[in-house]
């Protein structure tokens, strides 16, 4: 079984150590089924979980990890806000609201989730809960949609993002994003590390990554994932079947060679599965909230 302290950490820009692996609860309906992932994934050694507003699972999440006995302070907590929740007058709120739900006295990660809204306004107050101790680190999530957009925030903010969650995996490497996120000192975090559903699959059954998995007798998801990890992104696959959750955390007792990353970065066509447009997205999402 691997164990929290065999799993590695990357050191953030504010000096706060995060688990560098963890899992994605994104379409994980809340009750059983998401209380049940988290609570076999804690079993196995996972210390690092990603949930939403949005998604409406983190009272599954808080309950789980009260359930657990493990350790409040070895688990990593991410959550998101809605951009109906930025602005100021209303994020602290917001992030109370959100402590509530979770049931934690702080979170340890706190990301904006769409870049819209009044999210220069709203980072102030990001700010504060940071400073406060009611956060631990805060982030962006989806900020690669307009460079404009992504500058709008950077430019105005008194503290960067630690983190910026994008969609990544071998066949979008984001090169641009690597860079950019580079530079301000931001680290990038990977969501639809393995394609998403909406990849059908595609990349795992990529032949240059089966191959290597073949070499190693591992899967390709748990190839892909050992290449997110050496890459030094931070890697939350999502899923709920215990099986995938178990097979996604055992990446840990091989390493791929120089030569078989070499070959997996030149799979890149920068091929997204996520693709409505900017316009697309804030009429969608200005369509909807998330209930309390």
């Amino acid at each position: 079984m691997t164990t929290f302290a065999q799993q590695p950490y990357l050191t953030l820009n504010n000096g706060v150590r995060m688990p560098q692996f963890g899992l994605g609860l994104y379409m994980i309906p809340e009750g059983d089924e998401a209380y049940n992932s988290v609570k076999t994934a804690l079993e196995l050694g996972y210390r690092h979980f990603d949930c939403a507003h949005a998604y409406q699972n983190e009272r599954s999440l808080g309950r789980a990890i009260k359930d657990s006995g493990v350790d409040r302070d070895s688990i990593w907590i991410t959550s998101k806000l809605w951009p109906n929740e930025y602005g100021e007058g209303k994020t602290l709120k917001a992030i109370d609201r959100m402590l509530g739900r979770l049931g934690l006295d702080y979170i340890d990660l706190v990301y904006f989730h769409q870049p819209m809204g009044d999210f220069v306004g709203g980072w102030k107050e990001m700010e504060q809960a940071l400073a406060t101790g009611k956060v631990r680190a805060i982030g962006i999530s989806n900020f690669d949609v307009k460079d404009e957009i992504f500058d709008s925030l950077i430019n105005s903010a008194k503290v960067k993002p630690q983190i910026m969650q994008i969609e990544c995996h071998p066949y979008a490497q984001r090169k641009h994003w690597q860079e950019r996120c580079a530079a301000e000192g931001i680290q990038i975090e990977c969501w639809f590390p393995l394609g998403g559903r909406e990849s059908k699959g595609e990349i795992l059954r990529d032949p240059v990554i089966n191959s290597i998995a073949k070499a190693h007798g591992k899967s390709a998801a748990q190839v892909i994932i050992r290449w997110h990890l050496q890459e030094g992104f931070s890697v939350i696959p999502g899923t709920s079947n215990p099986d995938y959750i178990k097979e996604n955390i055992s990446v840990f007792d091989f390493a791929l060679s120089n030569v078989e990353m070499a070959k997996i970065r030149a799979l890149n066509r920068e091929k997204r599965y996520f693709n409505m447009s900017y316009e697309e997205q804030v009429k969608w999402f200005n369509g909807w909230n998330p209930t309390d």
